[in-house]
This record gives structure tokens, sequence and C-alpha cells, in this order.
């Protein structure tokens, strides 16, 4: 059987003398796209910051690629192929989009080309500086900057989150046009529309447990499990 290209197991984590993550269990396959689900306040954010090792694991495992992630720093891990996509997005204001990207570039295999055809926008505004585009076009450069790094696995926290409705549908192809191109995507949402229209599985958090793993396809279809675990219906 294909080996995991990311694997969690029994995580536990949290802030201070707070615990936030209580066993949490699940493994990403190479080329495919996991959505973490669930409510605001569930551990979302803080699973994918354990996997990079910026919250602090307080027992489990998480391995990429075969190698144990216990002792390696959020430095060493984005070297080895994570790049986390923050929910706060982070670009330099004061630089052009075009500089925001250079800064990133690995010279890997996502090129200023490459990044342009998927983003046509970040294209037209090349010369804008970063603290003028509106959010959904932060988002995309966020999104383009860490791409820029050529990394194995993409995390995305919260990436539809306070983005107008046209682009966060020019957001969802773009992510599937990611995971076409054999890119492997774990997104960390509240949005049960855009986490099923774009992902292979789904892991649902609640008070930092896993409440549901499972294909989209099966979780999609019950919506009496979605109402249970998000309080909504599909």
């Amino acid at each position: 059987m294909m080996e995991p290209i990311l694997e969690v197991l029994a995580l536990k984590a949290g802030y201070g003398s707070s615990q936030i993550l209580f066993d949490i269990t699940f493994n990403v396959y190479d080329g495919e796209c996991v959505c973490l689900l669930g409510r605001n306040g569930m551990g979302k954010t803080t699973t994918m910051r354990s996997v990079l090792g910026l919250t602090r694991r307080l027992g489990g495992s998480v391995r990429f690629r075969g190698r144990d992630l216990g002792r390696t720093s959020g430095f060493e891990v984005a070297r080895l192929g994570i790049s986390l996509v923050p929910e706060d997005r982070r670009i330099f204001a004061d630089l052009t989009v075009e500089e925001n990207l250079r800064v990133a570039d690995a010279r890997g295999e996502w090129t200023l080309s490459r990044i342009y055809a998927l983003f046509p926008e970040l294209q037209e505004f090349a010369t804008r500086k970063g603290g003028l585009l509106s959010g959904g076009q932060q988002q995309m450069l966020t999104i383009a900057r860490s791409l820029m790094t050529s990394p194995r696995l993409l995390l995305l926290d919260e990436p539809s989150e306070g983005i107008a409705p046209i682009v966060v549908q020019r957001l969802r192809d773009q992510i599937r046009e990611l995971k076409r191109s054999g890119l492997t995507l774990v997104l960390a949402e509240q949005s049960l529309a855009f986490c099923l229209a774009v992902s292979d599985r789904v892991v649902v958090l609640e008070k930092g447990h896993v409440r549901y793993s499972g294909t989209t396809s099966a979780f999609s279809s019950d919506a009496a499990l979605q109402k249970k675990l998000l309080g909504v219906g599909h």
C-alpha cells in the first residue's frame, strides 16, 4: 500500500498550560487534498501549526515523507518541503506583488511565469504594493508566495475566510488546478461548501478531537452528520 506523505498520529498540543488538541490522527497521501473541517475554535489552526512545530506538541508524532518531525524546527520543516499559507496572510505591504514573490523564490519548479499563469490578477498588479491589494488579491499573493518555495505539501489555513464570493469561486478553481498539477494539499476550513468543492477527504474536528474522518463524497451525502457535527445542512 502507498505510504502517506504526512502522518499525524495521536497528536496532542496546546498553549501554556492549556491543551487544545487531543489525540489527533490522520494521514495525507501524495497528490490528494484533505480538508480539516470544523467550526471556529475547534483546533484546525492549532493542528496546522503543530504539524509545522510552531505550536508546542505535548505528545504523539508527526511524520513527513517518513521522517519524524519531533525535533525539527519550523525553519527546517519548511526546507523539507512543507509550506503554510496562514490565515492572517502576512504579506510585505510595502513591497510590490512581484517583490513579494521574488523574496520567496527557491528557483524550483514554480517560476514567476507559472505563478502568473495560475493567478493572472497578480501579473496585472505586479508593480502594485501588497498593502494596496484587496483581501482576495492578498490571499492569492500569499498562496503564490508559498508556491514560490516549491513545496511538496501546502497547508492553507482558512483560505476562503473574509473574501468576496466571486473571488472565493476563483480561488476554489485555482486550488483545484494546484491539485491537478500533483501538489498535495491540506486545508483548514469553516466553509462546508468550499471544503466539499476541493477536497478528496474530510477530517472534522470538534473541541480538539477528530469526530469524523472519511471521503468527501460520503460526508457530502450525509446531511444528518453535517448537521450533528457542524450545525449546518448541505
